[in-house]
């Protein structure tokens, strides 16, 4: 049970670390200095809010698919801004995402690795969704900087003649693998560097090691999946390009 003595040094020693992040910034004079401040009072008041609604919906298939939903939108339009304008970009990164979730846990659930009920549904949905989001942004972002930098080599390809396909096949490749570098090292790493939340979360709960281990690799094995196909629709989608984008 949560003892008001908890909340209280749980609040100190979050202001605490994100002082030294916005300190640390601030003497750099990066940009934005203020933004991980900011990202985690709304991620403590989402999580808030969350914990209170989820006591009555963990086990409502209903509101558990409602909740799913609303994560994917906030996700995919997350993800969407920081390619570009929203408008173009929406679509292109909804549908990428969408595919990748369907195809993770459709096998996840559907090969039985992880039995189908709805708490398991709703923790290892929102893991996911979590993850392609940023797979979406990596890649997007990745791929329209990399058209950008190398647009002289890309107008050059038209020039010979190349689809607009062609023309930024080799850019398109580049960034689903950038885009697959932190999945797989955290992948590849798990146990040795670092211990995953659904992994540790599993073993607080009460379940043996052995099985957070199982439903741990699981749920790295999902992501990767995700990711791979998020990253492979959304920069195929995004290569046929004919001006140069830009990351407004």
């Amino acid at each position: 049970m949560v003892t008001p003595s908890m909340i209280v040094a749980t609040l100190v020693g979050v202001v605490a670390l994100v002082a030294v992040a916005t300190i640390v910034l601030l003497a750099v004079r990066a940009p934005n200095p203020w933004a991980p401040s900011l990202a985690v009072l709304r991620g403590t008041l989402q999580l808030a809010a969350i914990s209170f609604v989820l006591t009555g919906v963990i086990r409502s298939p209903a509101w558990i698919a409602l909740a799913l939903a609303l994560m994917f939108g906030v996700a995919s339009w997350t993800a969407a801004r920081r390619l570009g304008s929203l408008r173009e970009r929406y679509v292109p990164v909804a549908v990428a995402m969408g595919a990748g979730i369907f195809i993770a846990l459709g096998v996840v659930f559907g090969v039985g690795a992880i039995t189908f009920s709805p708490r398991y549904i709703l923790a290892i949905g929102g893991i996911i969704i979590g993850n392609t989001m940023t797979i979406a942004t990596l890649s997007g972002r990745r791929f329209v900087e990399l058209v950008d930098d190398r647009w002289e080599e890309v107008e050059g390809w038209l020039a010979l003649g190349a689809t607009p396909r062609r023309s930024t096949a080799d850019l398109v490749r580049r960034a689903i693998g950038a885009a697959m570098v932190p999945t797989v090292d955290q992948t590849r790493t798990t146990g040795l560097v670092t211990l995953p939340g659904a992994f540790v979360g599993a073993i607080f709960g009460g379940v043996s090691p052995v099985e957070a281990g199982r439903f741990q690799i699981v749920v790295l094995a999902a992501i990767i999946g995700a990711g791979a196909v998020v990253a492979a629709v959304l920069t195929a989608w995004l290569g046929p390009v004919r001006r140069r984008p830009t990351l407004r």
